[in-house]
């Protein structure tokens, strides 16, 4: 069993500024494990986290795959981008943090090159204009605001995660029941050529999480 990051680097201040690992990250951990022999194998040289946050997922991944792999983490709060990196460093992980909204900063220079892709979007369903103002205050409310049916910042990623993508790449997805599972792996697979696969799911509270891994339909051989 891979050991929870240790956290103890952060405070209640830093709580009040980013995201709390809660069950959705456990439950993305829990699928990595899962994973930790076929992600292993893949002998992957770069991972990509969408909203690293505290850092917890980057880190815990970072223990599976070893030094040899570039971990990339963005997030758009800059208090998250301080707090990766010094979970990083408390975990003895080397991630390479940048302030920027999704993965804009490597659409052109990673196309088609990350191996490993984690994404746990801000998912709880909210107004429209709640959702493009928490990215825009650039706080702690971005981390969940997800706009319409909560998919509103999410979609915007999809929509260009396979130019991220390498051949035989991994995406993992954090989603809630009302996100529509079904609808989001039928537009994968019709707009994008990736499969989408529910890998682990788990009640929390009301909450209904999944992690969905997507890979591409014709992976290279």
């Amino acid at each position: 069993m891979i050991p929870t990051p240790d956290l103890s680097n952060l405070t209640r201040n830093d709580y009040d500024e980013v995201y709390e690992p809660a069950e959705d990250t456990f439950l993305l951990l829990d699928a990595l494990e899962q994973d930790a022999d076929a992600l292993k194998a893949m002998t992957p040289k770069i991972c990509l986290e969408i909203g690293s946050g505290s850092g917890c997922v980057t880190s815990f991944i970072g223990k599976i795959l070893g030094p040899s792999v570039l971990y990339l983490c963005t997030d758009i709060n800059p208090h998250a981008c301080r707090c990766t990196r010094s979970t990083g460093v408390q975990n003895k992980i080397d991630i390479q943090v940048v302030n920027a909204s999704l993965a804009a900063p490597f659409h052109h220079r990673l196309k088609h090159n990350v191996d490993v892709i984690l994404f746990n979007p801000p998912y709880v369903p909210t107004t429209e204009e709640e959702a493009y103002g928490a990215q825009d205050s650039k706080n702690l409310e971005g981390a969940w605001a997800g706009g319409s049916d909560g998919m509103q910042i999410t979609n915007i990623f999809l929509d260009r995660v396979e130019s991220l993508l390498s051949s035989n790449g991994r995406f993992y997805l954090v989603a809630l029941k009302q996100n529509n599972i079904p609808k989001i792996c039928q537009a994968m697979e019709e707009r994008h050529q990736l499969r989408g696969e529910v890998v682990l799911q788990r009640r929390a509270g009301r909450e209904h999480l999944f992690i969905i891994r997507f890979v591409r339909i014709n992976p290279a051989e």
